[in-house]
Protein backbone atom coordinates (compact mmCIF):
# COMPACT_ATOMS: atom_id res chain seq x y z
CA UNK A 1 0.00 0.00 0.00
CA UNK A 2 3.02 2.45 1.05
CA UNK A 3 5.06 1.62 -2.15
CA UNK A 4 5.47 4.00 -5.00
CA UNK A 5 3.73 3.70 -8.35
CA UNK A 6 6.71 4.93 -10.18
CA UNK A 7 8.67 1.82 -11.11
CA UNK A 8 12.45 2.20 -12.87
CA UNK A 9 13.53 5.49 -14.47
CA UNK A 10 10.28 5.61 -16.88
CA UNK A 11 7.06 7.13 -15.53
CA UNK A 12 3.77 6.51 -17.29
CA UNK A 13 1.10 8.50 -18.32
CA UNK A 14 -1.37 6.95 -16.01
CA UNK A 15 1.22 7.23 -13.29
CA UNK A 16 1.66 10.80 -13.87
CA UNK A 17 -1.98 12.11 -14.11
CA UNK A 18 -2.67 9.76 -10.48
CA UNK A 19 0.37 11.48 -9.17
CA UNK A 20 -0.82 14.84 -10.28
CA UNK A 21 -4.39 14.49 -9.32
CA UNK A 22 -3.44 13.32 -5.97
CA UNK A 23 -1.00 16.71 -5.47
CA UNK A 24 -3.76 19.04 -6.72
CA UNK A 25 -6.11 17.11 -4.01
CA UNK A 26 -3.74 17.34 -1.10
CA UNK A 27 -2.64 20.79 -2.21
CA UNK A 28 -6.51 22.16 -1.89
CA UNK A 29 -6.85 20.07 1.55
CA UNK A 30 -3.47 21.82 2.57
CA UNK A 31 -5.05 25.24 1.45
CA UNK A 32 -8.30 24.90 3.39
CA UNK A 33 -6.55 23.76 6.70
CA UNK A 34 -4.35 26.98 5.92
CA UNK A 35 -7.86 29.18 6.39
CA UNK A 36 -9.07 27.86 9.21
CA UNK A 37 -9.29 30.04 12.11
CA UNK A 38 -6.70 32.36 10.53
CA UNK A 39 -6.19 35.44 8.15
CA UNK A 40 -4.72 34.36 4.65
CA UNK A 41 -4.55 36.18 1.50
CA UNK A 42 -6.14 34.89 -1.68
CA UNK A 43 -2.75 34.67 -3.78
CA UNK A 44 -1.58 32.82 -1.02
CA UNK A 45 -3.77 29.89 -0.35
CA UNK A 46 -3.97 29.65 -4.18
CA UNK A 47 -0.12 28.80 -4.28
CA UNK A 48 -0.99 26.26 -1.13
CA UNK A 49 -3.10 24.55 -3.79
CA UNK A 50 -0.70 24.89 -6.95
CA UNK A 51 2.42 23.56 -5.05
CA UNK A 52 2.36 20.38 -4.71
CA UNK A 53 1.66 20.12 -8.04
CA UNK A 54 4.58 21.92 -8.61
CA UNK A 55 6.80 20.05 -6.71
CA UNK A 56 5.88 16.75 -8.03
CA UNK A 57 6.37 17.60 -11.33
CA UNK A 58 9.96 19.11 -11.02
CA UNK A 59 10.71 15.70 -9.03
CA UNK A 60 9.50 13.47 -11.54
CA UNK A 61 11.93 15.31 -14.23
CA UNK A 62 14.65 15.13 -11.79
CA UNK A 63 14.03 11.31 -11.37
CA UNK A 64 17.43 10.39 -9.93
CA UNK A 65 19.79 12.75 -11.94
CA UNK A 66 22.32 14.57 -9.47
CA UNK A 67 22.80 17.48 -11.97
CA UNK A 68 19.49 18.28 -12.32
CA UNK A 69 18.93 18.26 -8.56
CA UNK A 70 21.44 20.89 -8.24
CA UNK A 71 19.98 23.15 -10.55
CA UNK A 72 16.68 22.66 -8.74
CA UNK A 73 18.06 23.59 -5.08
CA UNK A 74 19.95 26.33 -6.37
CA UNK A 75 16.54 27.04 -7.97
CA UNK A 76 14.67 26.97 -4.52
CA UNK A 77 17.22 28.81 -2.36
CA UNK A 78 16.52 31.95 -5.20
CA UNK A 79 13.10 31.55 -4.54
CA UNK A 80 13.74 31.76 -1.14
CA UNK A 81 15.89 34.95 -0.98
CA UNK A 82 13.14 36.49 -3.10
CA UNK A 83 10.30 36.02 -1.08
CA UNK A 84 8.76 37.95 1.90
CA UNK A 85 9.06 36.62 5.04
CA UNK A 86 5.37 35.08 6.29
CA UNK A 87 4.06 33.63 9.69
CA UNK A 88 5.15 30.62 11.48
CA UNK A 89 1.98 28.92 10.18
CA UNK A 90 2.29 29.89 6.77
CA UNK A 91 6.24 28.70 6.46
CA UNK A 92 4.77 25.29 8.06
CA UNK A 93 1.87 25.51 5.71
CA UNK A 94 4.38 26.22 2.84
CA UNK A 95 6.75 22.82 4.27
CA UNK A 96 4.10 20.38 4.41
CA UNK A 97 2.66 21.11 0.40
CA UNK A 98 6.69 20.76 -0.31
CA UNK A 99 6.56 17.45 1.15
CA UNK A 100 3.42 16.29 -0.19
CA UNK A 101 5.02 17.34 -3.44
CA UNK A 102 8.18 15.27 -3.01
CA UNK A 103 5.95 12.18 -2.23
CA UNK A 104 4.01 12.08 -4.53
CA UNK A 105 6.78 12.98 -7.05
CA UNK A 106 8.44 10.03 -6.45
CA UNK A 107 4.98 8.04 -6.41
CA UNK A 108 4.43 7.83 -2.52
CA UNK A 109 0.62 9.10 -3.08
CA UNK A 110 -0.82 6.74 0.25
CA UNK A 111 2.18 8.47 1.98
CA UNK A 112 1.23 11.73 1.06
CA UNK A 113 -2.25 10.99 1.74
CA UNK A 114 -1.39 9.83 5.12
CA UNK A 115 0.89 12.16 5.93
CA UNK A 116 -1.72 14.70 5.21
CA UNK A 117 -4.51 13.38 6.99
CA UNK A 118 -2.58 12.99 10.73
CA UNK A 119 -0.78 16.41 9.92
CA UNK A 120 -4.11 18.18 9.45
CA UNK A 121 -5.98 16.38 11.91
CA UNK A 122 -2.86 17.39 15.12
CA UNK A 123 -3.06 20.72 13.28
CA UNK A 124 -6.90 21.32 13.82
CA UNK A 125 -7.13 19.61 17.33
CA UNK A 126 -4.12 22.21 18.73
CA UNK A 127 -6.03 24.85 17.50
CA UNK A 128 -9.34 24.09 18.69
CA UNK A 129 -7.46 23.32 22.07
CA UNK A 130 -5.57 27.11 21.69
CA UNK A 131 -2.79 25.50 22.08
CA UNK A 132 0.03 28.19 22.70
CA UNK A 133 -3.13 31.04 22.14
CA UNK A 134 -2.47 32.06 25.55
CA UNK A 135 -5.48 34.02 27.77
CA UNK A 136 -8.26 35.14 25.97
CA UNK A 137 -8.25 38.16 28.10
CA UNK A 138 -4.54 38.85 26.97
CA UNK A 139 -4.23 42.73 26.31
CA UNK A 140 -1.40 44.73 25.31
CA UNK A 141 -1.66 48.25 27.03
CA UNK A 142 0.16 51.34 26.34
CA UNK A 143 0.04 54.34 28.82
CA UNK A 144 1.24 58.00 27.69
CA UNK A 145 2.22 59.82 30.93
CA UNK A 146 4.25 63.13 31.96
CA UNK A 147 7.96 62.57 32.67
CA UNK A 148 7.36 64.48 36.03
CA UNK A 149 5.65 61.56 37.09
CA UNK A 150 7.28 58.52 38.56
CA UNK A 151 5.60 55.28 36.84
CA UNK A 152 6.99 53.38 39.08
CA UNK A 153 3.34 51.79 41.27
CA UNK A 154 1.55 54.49 39.90
CA UNK A 155 -1.12 52.50 38.53
CA UNK A 156 -0.91 49.51 40.90
CA UNK A 157 -4.09 49.49 42.52
CA UNK A 158 -5.54 49.76 39.75
CA UNK A 159 -4.29 46.64 37.78
CA UNK A 160 -5.16 44.76 41.28
CA UNK A 161 -8.70 45.87 40.76
CA UNK A 162 -9.06 45.74 36.77
CA UNK A 163 -6.70 42.77 36.62
CA UNK A 164 -5.46 38.87 37.35
CA UNK A 165 -2.29 40.39 36.11
CA UNK A 166 0.10 43.44 34.59
CA UNK A 167 3.98 43.30 33.70
CA UNK A 168 5.60 46.41 32.39
CA UNK A 169 7.91 45.19 29.63
CA UNK A 170 8.75 48.34 28.56
CA UNK A 171 8.93 52.20 28.64
CA UNK A 172 10.14 54.95 25.89
CA UNK A 173 10.52 58.19 26.25
CA UNK A 174 8.79 60.72 23.59
CA UNK A 175 8.12 64.18 22.58
CA UNK A 176 12.03 65.10 23.21
CA UNK A 177 11.88 63.47 27.02
CA UNK A 178 8.72 65.43 27.94
CA UNK A 179 6.59 62.07 27.79
CA UNK A 180 6.89 58.57 28.70
CA UNK A 181 5.31 55.71 27.24
CA UNK A 182 4.66 52.85 29.38
CA UNK A 183 4.14 49.42 27.52
CA UNK A 184 2.45 46.76 29.89
CA UNK A 185 1.00 43.53 29.17
CA UNK A 186 -2.31 42.60 31.22
CA UNK A 187 -4.65 39.82 31.46
CA UNK A 188 -8.19 41.32 32.69
CA UNK A 189 -10.17 39.87 35.48
CA UNK A 190 -13.49 41.38 33.22
CA UNK A 191 -13.18 41.88 29.22
CA UNK A 192 -16.79 44.55 29.88
CA UNK A 193 -14.54 46.43 31.95
CA UNK A 194 -12.26 47.75 29.96
CA UNK A 195 -13.93 51.27 29.44
CA UNK A 196 -14.06 51.62 33.37
CA UNK A 197 -10.29 50.68 33.81
CA UNK A 198 -8.90 52.98 30.83
CA UNK A 199 -11.37 56.02 32.24
CA UNK A 200 -9.98 55.62 35.91
CA UNK A 201 -6.42 55.13 34.21
CA UNK A 202 -6.86 58.55 32.11
CA UNK A 203 -7.20 60.41 35.60
CA UNK A 204 -3.83 59.53 36.24
CA UNK A 205 -2.25 60.31 33.52
CA UNK A 206 -3.74 63.59 32.91
CA UNK A 207 -6.02 62.47 29.93
CA UNK A 208 -2.63 61.60 27.37
CA UNK A 209 -2.81 59.27 24.78
CA UNK A 210 -3.85 55.01 26.47
CA UNK A 211 -3.70 52.05 23.75
CA UNK A 212 -5.16 49.18 24.60
CA UNK A 213 -5.55 46.33 22.51
CA UNK A 214 -5.29 42.84 21.86
CA UNK A 215 -1.00 41.22 22.04
CA UNK A 216 0.70 41.08 18.80
CA UNK A 217 0.64 37.40 17.67
CA UNK A 218 2.93 34.68 18.39
CA UNK A 219 3.24 33.59 14.87
CA UNK A 220 6.86 35.24 14.23
CA UNK A 221 9.69 32.70 14.38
Amino acid sequence: MLNTIITGTEITVSAFFICTAVSLLLGLGIAALCMYKSRYTHSFVLTLALLPAMVQLIIMLVNGNIGAGVAVAGAFGLIRFRSAPGSAKEISMVFLATAVGLATGMGYVAVAAIFFVIIAAACLLLTSLGFGAGAEEERELKITIPENLDYDGLFDDLFQKYTRSAELERVKSSSMGTLFELSYKVVLRDAHATKAFLDELRTRNGNLNIVCGKPVTREAL
